[in-house]
């Protein structure tokens, strides 16, 4: 029995409007691939990613990078640990580069630190993002062990992320003559403008319990601490570099390349390395070969299964 007549009176139905797109009747495209369109698309892709990976290859290799490991030759050979760890050892120390091509500015100054796996999950996750953004946000045990001072007084900014600040310096002289590093705007915007707040002031940094890294102006907001906001930005993997700052002045090769470095942090605990990099940059960054290695292998794919599928369709052609 029909449910609409099922009490003498016939109900009324609520049907969607017609169209075209409830009824699936939307015109489509199904291409057929034939084999001539196979190759055809194969080889168009190969030519496009080959062009490109020799392109960033010859790009990267105009990069223009100086590297000075200063860790090993700024401590003795025996007992480093206790060296960097006695605040009244002087630290300071000296390195002799070359410029072996020219550099054209800006050239950028980073700092590279080897076998630190910022990476890891309870060193990544020791901060609290609130905090650097609010007032009065409240402290949860994932800033542990940095949350508060002895006295109970929260830390601001808490957890290892920032406790662990690189505290490094470097002052640049070129054949004897120094060279101001520009350290302004060496942060991401987004960061400065979206992650770490301009009425929010460093109180009680550096004051737990443990040692840690920098410490940071208390009259100075976080979001103008750019130091900070550039090493909070977690590397990926365990050897990374972190930029400290710019030289806008152009090095001339075979230029003597002077670093004076004032050697406070501790690397030698975990056994990892540190170097002093300047480096010119190109439209793709850096100095990258990966980019232009992965272009050329997908190209050179896609250029074998072109000439397999020809050989294919030569061989054996497809029937009607």
């Amino acid at each position: 029995m029909d449910p609409s007549e099922s009490d003498g009176r016939p109900r009324k139905i609520n049907k969607p409007n017609y169209s075209k797109f409830t009824q699936q009747e939307l015109p489509a495209c199904r291409p057929v691939l034939t084999p001539r369109t196979v190759i055809t698309v194969f080889s168009l892709i190969s030519i496009i990613f080959v062009a490109i990976g020799i392109a960033s290859l010859i790009v990267s290799q105009e990069v223009v990078e100086v590297v000075g490991r200063y860790d090993t030759s700024c401590a003795p050979m025996v007992d480093k640990i206790r060296f960097i760890q006695n605040s009244t050892s002087n630290k300071r120390c000296t390195i002799t580069l070359k410029a072996h091509k020219y550099m054209k500015s800006p050239i950028f100054l980073y700092y590279q630190i080897g076998n630190f796996y910022q990476n890891h999950r309870s060193y990544a996750s020791s901060q609290n993002d609130r905090q650097l953004m609010y007032k009065n946000a409240h402290l949860k045990k994932e800033c542990n062990p940095e949350t508060h001072t002895t006295d109970g007084a929260p830390i601001v900014p808490c957890g290892l992320v920032a406790w662990s600040l690189f505290n490094d310096t470097f002052t640049v002289d070129v054949n004897g003559e120094t060279t101001e590093v520009n350290k302004h705007d060496i942060a991401w915007a987004s960061d400065k403008n979206n992650k770490f707040g301009d009425d929010i002031y460093p109180s009680n940094f550096q004051k737990g319990k443990l040692i840690g890294g920098a410490t940071l102006n208390e009259s100075v907001p976080l979001s103008e601490q750019e130091d900070l906001i550039v090493w909070m930005r977690t590397a990926a993997f365990p050897t990374f570099r972190k930029l400290y700052g710019r030289i806008e002045k152009d090095i001339m090769a075979n230029a003597t390349i002077t670093v004076f470095i004032q050697n406070n942090y501790n690397t030698y605990s975990f056994g990892g390395s540190k170097a002093v990099v300047l480096s010119t940059t190109s439209w793709i960054g850096g100095k990258n070969n990966f980019i232009g290695i992965a272009y050329l292998s997908v190209g050179c794919l896609c250029l074998f299964l072109a000439l397999g599928f020809t050989v294919l369709y030569m061989v054996k052609p497809r029937s009607k």
